[in-house]
């Protein structure tokens, strides 16, 4: 089993901290959330908590992915990074692609790119982007990405989609290494999704069991599919009073690496720098030296 630092909801100045101690400490990536801004009113609700209302502040700091993730790699040399998720279909594709492959390269390749759909109908008003046909462009955004970020460095690649169209160009730098693409989400058309032409799975905080079975399912459509014998990565975010027998239960469904916040996990203040940095270290020596 490795090991995520779930780094989300965290003050900007702490970061490049955090990253430092996640290597020293034994974790294999840290794992950075998008959210371009936060809607006063929203007309949906938010499907992760009993009530559907936002659990964070307006004025919680989310940092640009594109920019932390730099930042942070600048100051490691082993760390492996992902989103967890950028919300791909409010963003141009070539755009995007233009960045996933500029952070592969300066990372020396630590960087895998986790994506989701986004809930939220004002980020898509706001944007000038169309909910209705979100799934579809995700697809074939992801396209575009695995030809940019195949992992042959700079090449021509062209593309001719129903949402996307363009003739031959090259994006430079780009990776020497593909770029893994990882979905995010438990719906069936997520979880499709990930079957289909994902390199692995990023699951919402829910519980073990929640994990477990969409597990299952992922490993039923990858054989429908088939890719069941295909490399595949599949990253957990577990919560409440997760247990070590819990872990178990998870590698034994094919979780390979887990996420983390330990400074919730101990009641912790995560503005206070300090307090931060020593929970990640003692989920590090009570589980992760001792797994």
């Amino acid at each position: 089993m490795k090991w995520t630092l779930a780094a989300a909801l965290l003050p900007a100045q702490h970061l490049v901290d955090v990253a430092r101690t996640a290597e020293e400490s034994g974790y294999h990536s840290v794992a950075l959330p998008d959210s371009v801004f936060y809607p006063e009113k929203v007309s949906a609700k938010y499907p992760y908590t009993k009530d559907g209302s936002r659990f964070w502040p307006p004025e919680t700091e989310f940092v640009d992915p594109f920019v932390a993730i730099p930042a942070m790699a600048a100051v490691t040399s082993r760390l492996e990074f992902h989103t967890n998720v950028c919300k791909l279909p409010l963003r141009d594709p070539l755009l995007t692609a233009k960045q996933v492959a500029s952070i592969a390269v300066l990372s020396d390749n630590r960087f895998a790119f986790g994506v989701g759909l986004s809930w939220i109908p004002e980020e898509f008003t706001f944007t000038r982007t169309d909910m209705r046909t979100r799934g579809a462009r995700v697809d074939e955004a992801i396209e575009i990405l695995k030809l940019v970020c195949a992992g042959n460095g700079p090449e021509w690649v062209e593309y001719h989609g129903t949402h996307y169209d363009f003739d031959r160009l090259m994006i430079s730098p780009a990776p020497s290494a593909p770029v893994k693409i990882l979905v995010g989400g438990h719906s069936e058309p997520a979880l499709k999704r990930t079957a289909r032409v994902a390199d692995g799975w990023i699951s919402v905080n829910t519980t073990p069991g929640a994990i477990i079975e969409a597990c299952a399912r992922l490993h039923e459509l990858r054989a429908e599919y088939g890719r069941a014998d295909e490399p595949f990565e599949i990253i957990a975010g577990p919560v409440g009073n997760v247990s070590r027998d819990d872990y178990r239960r998870l590698e034994e469904a094919g979780v390979t690496e887990c996420q983390a916040a330990p400074w919730w996990q101990y009641g912790v203040d995560f503005r206070d720098k300090a307090a931060l940095i020593e929970s990640a270290r003692r989920f590090a020596g009570e589980v992760i030296e001792t797994y």
